[in-house]
C-alpha cells in the first residue's frame, strides 16, 4: 500500500490538473468569442471587442492569472481577438501553463444587392 498509494495520488492530481488546463482554455476561448462577436457588429471597433472580452474574462476567470487581451492583427475586413491566461498549477513552485486562444471573424458591413 505504501508503494501504490503515491502512484494513485499522482494519477488523481494529473487528472485534476488536466481539468484545470481545460477550464483555463475554455475560459479564454469563451472570452475571445464574446469579444469577437462584440467587435464584428456594424459600427463597432476592436476596442469594444477587447473591452467585452476583458469583462467576460474577469467574470469567468476564477483562479486564473496573467490575463491578457489583444486585438493585434485586426483590420477593416476582419477582427482578431486573442486572449491569454495562465492556468492554476497544483505543483507548488511551478508556474501554471500559459494558454492562448484566438478568434478571427469578418466585420459586418452594409452592402447593396446586385453590386
Amino acid at each position: 500500500m505504501a508503494i501504490l498509494f503515491p502512484v494513485v495520488l499522482m494519477l488523481v492530481l494529473l487528472v485534476v490538473q488536466a481539468g484545470l488546463w481545460w477550464y483555463a482554455r475554455q475560459t479564454a476561448l469563451t472570452a475571445a468569442r464574446e469579444g469577437s462577436e462584440a467587435a464584428r457588429m456594424y459600427g463597432a471597433t476592436p476596442a469594444a471587442g477587447a473591452a467585452r472580452a476583458r469583462s467576460v474574462l474577469d467574470r469567468l476567470s476564477t483562479g486564473l492569472s496573467d490575463k491578457q487581451v489583444s486585438t493585434a492583427g485586426s483590420d477593416g475586413q476582419d477582427v482578431r481577438i486573442s486572449v491569454s491566461v495562465r492556468a492554476v498549477s497544483l505543483v507548488p513552485g511551478v508556474p501554471g501553463k500559459k494558454l492562448t486562444q484566438q478568434v478571427v471573424a469578418p466585420v459586418e458591413r452594409w452592402t447593396v444587392p446586385g453590386q
